[in-house]
Order: C-alpha cells, then sequence, then structure tokens
C-alpha cells in the first residue's frame, strides 16, 4: 500500500515542482529539473540517511521515466491559464502528506524510535519543497516566517503513529495521517498562521 501511496506523492510533487518552474519562467531544462528535485529530493535524503539501497527512485526505474515525460509534456503547452498559480497550494500539501507518511514508515520499518521516524517523515515530505526555493532563487519557506509547513509534517507524523498504535489497519492509519497534513497544512496557508520569528533584541 505504501508503495501505492509513494506513487501518487511523486506525482503529485512533480506537479508542483513542473507548476513552480513555469511560473518562475524556467526553460525545459529548468522545468525537467525541478520536476526531479521536488519530486526526489526529499524521499533521496531519506534513503542516504536511513542506507536504503538503492535509493527508491532508482530501485522504481520507472518513477524518472514518468516525471521525465510529464515535464516535457508541460513544456509542450505554450501557455498556462494565469489562475493555476492560486491551486498551487493544492499539489504542495497533498505532496507534504504523502511524502510525509512515507517516510514515517520507511523510518519504522528501518527500526527507527517513534521521535527520529517523524523526523524522517519531516525530511522526506519537506526538503523537495526546500530544494524548489533555492532553485527559484528564494529563502526556503521552512526557513523562514511562512505558514506552518514542516511543523504540519511532523504533527501529522504524530497522528500516523498514534491511529496506528490504536490497532487500526494500515489504510486507515495512512488515510488519517496523510488527512491530518493535508488539513493542518491547508489551515496553515488559509489563516496563515505561522511560528513566531525570533529576534537578536537589536531592536531591527
Amino acid at each position: 500500500m505504501f508503495q501505492a501511496i509513494e506513487f501518487i506523492a511523486v506525482v503529485t510533487a512533480a506537479t508542483y515542482g513542473i507548476l513552480e518552474a513555469r511560473a518562475a519562467r524556467m526553460d525545459p531544462l529548468g522545468v525537467i529539473t525541478l520536476a526531479f528535485a521536488v519530486a526526489f529530493g526529499g524521499g533521496t535524503l531519506r534513503d542516504v540517511f536511513l542506507d536504503r539501497q538503492p535509493l527508491f527512485w532508482i530501485a522504481n526505474a520507472h518513477y524518472p521515466v514518468m516525471v521525465f515525460f510529464m515535464a516535457i509534456a508541460t513544456c509542450l503547452v505554450p501557455k498556462l491559464p494565469v489562475t493555476y498559480k492560486k491551486y498551487l497550494a493544492i499539489p504542495d500539501a497533498l505532496g507534504l502528506g504523502l511524502f510525509s507518511v512515507v517516510g514515517v514508515q520507511y523510518a519504522l520499518e528501518a527500526n527507527t524510535t517513534w521521535f527520529v521516524a517523524t523526523l524522517f517523515g519531516v525530511i522526506t515530505g519537506t526538503f523537495g519543497g526546500v530544494i524548489s526555493d533555492i532553485l527559484c532563487d528564494r529563502v526556503p519557506s521552512l526557513f523562514r516566517s511562512a505558514p506552518l509547513y514542516a511543523t504540519c509534517s511532523f504533527a501529522g507524523g504524530w497522528v500516523f503513529l498514534g491511529v496506528g498504535a490504536l490497532g487500526f489497519p494500515e489504510s486507515v492509519t495512512a488515510a488519517v495521517g496523510i488527512t491530518s497534513i493535508v488539513i493542518m497544512r491547508f489551515a496553515a496557508i488559509y489563516w496563515n498562521i505561522t511560528l513566531p520569528e525570533l529576534h537578536d533584541g537589536s531592536g531591527e
């Protein structure tokens, strides 16, 4: 089941990367690069830390092929409706939820503690977005005052673990975990819920 969730996560994250690249007016190479970075960045970092071999997108060789042709197909569309930018939050939130739960599950399979597993969920869910922001010449939203992102992943990871501990089937556990993260992310964006900025006391 988690393989299926990972597949959907790759598609969702690649879609977000492609649309972000189009919004940044990148050329086809930029679109492909950003799609790959968002779809595979967080999961690659997770696999390296957990020493999972081969990396998930190498073990599933159809993933990079699929993302490549998604990017190429989008590049063949000369102009996208301006309104699509309003809906970037949808693949953003879905990708965060899907990848976070997959990250937690794979960390558990590597016999990590619950706390470490939630951290791997955050890494898997957020670091593709960090790479995307860097490539788009922005300070990553993960590291500045912006609607809650990593916090949603971290909290949702605990929801996933808690529901699983109650003995519910994996399908229910995964669905609740993903849904909780997506809802929290949408709520954070809608109400602009952020963590407080820290100041050094200089008054600036």
